[in-house]
């Protein structure tokens, strides 16, 4: 669904893509990562069609984005970091402009609202919404047209996590239909709950690439946490190797005496990796 092949962009001294690859299967939801500055939203912007790269190539279904905006328009939906809605239109008339720009029944409006948990505020003026709801509007305005694509700037910065725990879902029932999501965060919470594979961007250049779970299994350490409830009620916790007999007999004792209350191994996130590889932190 999207090629990048030594994507190069500059902005004058400054180079803000350094040459970077990477390719987005059809249905995956990939993540995008990297602290502010790294260079997400603009690999966003040309991705789009919004921005002209300085070198390399892109392709988005096929379609160069920049050269054909208007026939790859129908396949991608977008949903940008700061809300460009019409603040003095109600949400309704607001969904009603992109279905006369896009061409699509304007009864798909209270599907896609219900659909958003927005229908009741449907005749709101936008500026009377809080940040969550105006973030969901965006969500809905981007799935208006029934996109193969979805592309995400930073869609829950700034907030609350009820709010940001309802795009989540609403994200992860549209990857489940086949929708293929490009989701650029700097969250990485967020980007271990939806996304089955993560590029780290730093500073315009990729770090790392791969799923989650593998990656963390690259940078473990060979160790398990043991917790353990001893004779008199207090709980410790042991830090033993992942192998070995001495291990494997201390953890049966406790086993046996039944005081093991839980194991598991010493995992890195995806933050303290990205700072492993970068020396950077994701702020």
């Amino acid at each position: 669904m999207i090629q990048v092949t030594g994507l190069v962009k500059r902005y004058k001294e400054k180079e803000a893509l350094r040459g970077i690859t990477f390719e987005v299967g059809q249905g995956e939801f990939f993540g995008f990562l990297g602290p502010n500055g790294a260079g997400k939203t603009t690999t966003l912007k040309i991705l789009t069609g919004q921005l002209l790269p300085t070198g390399g190539d892109a392709k988005v279904m096929g379609i160069c984005p920049w050269l054909e905006m208007r026939r790859i328009k129908p396949y991608i939906g977008f949903v940008p970091d700061q809300a460009n809605l019409y603040e003095r239109l109600t949400v309704q008339q607001n969904l009603e402009f992109y279905c006369r720009l896009y061409d699509v029944d304007t009864r798909r409006i209270d599907e896609v609202l219900e659909r958003v948990d927005l229908l009741r505020e449907k005749r709101s003026p936008v500026k009377t919404l809080s940040r969550g709801m105006k973030q969901r509007a965006l969500l809905a305005r981007a799935v208006l047209h029934r996109p193969r694509i979805l592309f995400l700037d930073e869609p829950t910065s700034g907030l609350d996590p009820a709010s940001a725990d309802r795009i989540h879902r609403l994200l992860e029932e549209l990857n489940r239909e086949g929708m293929t999501i490009f989701l650029t965060s700097h969250n990485m919470q967020e980007v271990d709950r939806l996304c089955r594979r993560v590029a780290f961007l730093n500073q315009g250049a990729i770090a790392a690439m791969g799923e989650p779970a593998e990656l963390k299994l690259q940078h473990a350490t060979n160790e398990v946490v043991v917790r353990v409830e001893t004779a008199g009620g207090t709980v410790e916790e042991h830090v033993l190797a992942m192998s070995g007999e001495e291990s494997a007999e201390r953890i049966a004792q406790w086993i046996r005496r039944g005081e093991l209350r839980s194991i598991h191994s010493r995992e890195p996130s995806l933050a303290e990796i990205f700072i492993k590889l970068t020396g950077r932190e994701l702020v």
